[in-house]
């Protein structure tokens, strides 16, 4: 399996401004002084080098996470506006006249977990296929009503594209794509659901938008089960512990430092921080993933866990 990341912002999109890029070439250029680079390789070898918050970015599109597994169909978490550039990849891969499948789980429904769907070409093509799955009875008349006037100019009825829907039942896997996918109730507001996904002796866990108050012992418990073993977890970390306990309680979010205590107790081998706050800059969330690191070196009972950041652009191989 591998994980590709297309969106993994929280909320809304955003974007570098000009005051960004110019400081990260500034620093950039800074910590270049008094060099000379004798070719290409030289500079490339000396990028490489830099802070991923100076040379890179986490990016700015909300959630839109694609599985791959090897086989001809494809498999996404979410349609944030990161489905947009997505589809226009699988189009660019395949081109528009050969007919693809997509299976699209959808944690829920609030704007930004859904806002792609209507830039995503390939449900306007003849011959697709689109699979959505999701808990939420109200699936297809969100999706429908996101397309309804004066809110855009396209229908839903539009797609050309063969659309289907799916109703999960939390506790009752499903097979879909060539894998075993179980759904997880989650704390949020209207609801939102975490999938499961097991595959050629892999797991991989996506669980975003979800609050964890680590109040109730039984709740808890549930998730360190669904969690257990896998081998990434893709972990909504929005918050930082003391905003997830005071002024943003309640708001549908959880933490770096849940993230780890959860995830420790499940045995995960590789815990992925997600749904970035907007506010926070690459700067910021490079330094919370330090943060994050460090607790997990002084917590860890047993095994050392990975924790990385998700990006745009990020894969993961499991």
């Amino acid at each position: 399996m591998k994980v590709r990341f297309w969106g993994t912002r929280g909320s809304l999109p955003i974007a570098l401004t000009a005051a960004d890029v110019r400081a990260k070439v500034g620093a950039a250029l800074r910590g270049a002084s008094g060099r000379r680079f004798a070719d290409d390789a030289e500079l490339d070898a000396y990028l490489d080098g830099l802070d991923f918050a100076v040379a890179g970015t986490y990016g700015g599109h909300t959630s839109c996470v694609e599985i791959e597994t090897g086989a001809a169909e494809y498999v996404l978490c979410d349609m944030g506006s990161g489905l947009r550039p997505f589809g226009q990849a699988a189009i660019a891969r395949h081109g528009a006249g050969a007919p693809q499948t997509y299976h699209v789980f959808v944690s829920h429904v609030h704007w930004d977990h859904i806002m792609g769907l209507p830039f995503f070409t390939p449900a306007y093509i003849p011959g697709n296929r689109i699979v959505f799955y999701g808990g939420h009875a109200g699936l297809e008349a969100a999706l429908r009503r996101q397309q309804e006037q004066p809110s855009f100019p396209v229908g839903f009825s539009t797609f050309g594209a063969a659309i289907e829907f799916v109703h999960l039942v939390p506790g009752r896997p499903i097979e879909a794509a060539g894998m075993r996918v179980e759904a997880k109730l989650q704390r949020h507001s209207g609801d939102s659901y975490a999938y499961r996904f097991e595959h050629g002796g892999r797991t991989l866990v996506y669980s975003t938008d979800s609050e964890h108050k680590l109040a109730d012992p039984a709740e808890t418990q549930g998730f360190v089960d669904f969690f257990r073993a896998a081998d990434v977890v893709i972990f909504d970390a929005m918050y930082s512990l003391a905003e997830s306990i005071s002024v943003k309680a309640d708001w549908g979010h959880s933490s770096n430092i849940v993230g780890v205590e959860l995830c420790q107790a499940a045995g995960v081998g590789h815990l992925c921080l997600f749904h970035h706050e907007p506010i926070n800059g690459d700067e910021t969330l490079s330094r919370i993933l330090a943060e994050t690191r460090r607790y997990e070196a002084i917590s860890r009972v047993g095994p050392a866990m990975q924790v990385s950041t998700a990006y745009d652009g990020m894969e993961i191989d499991l």
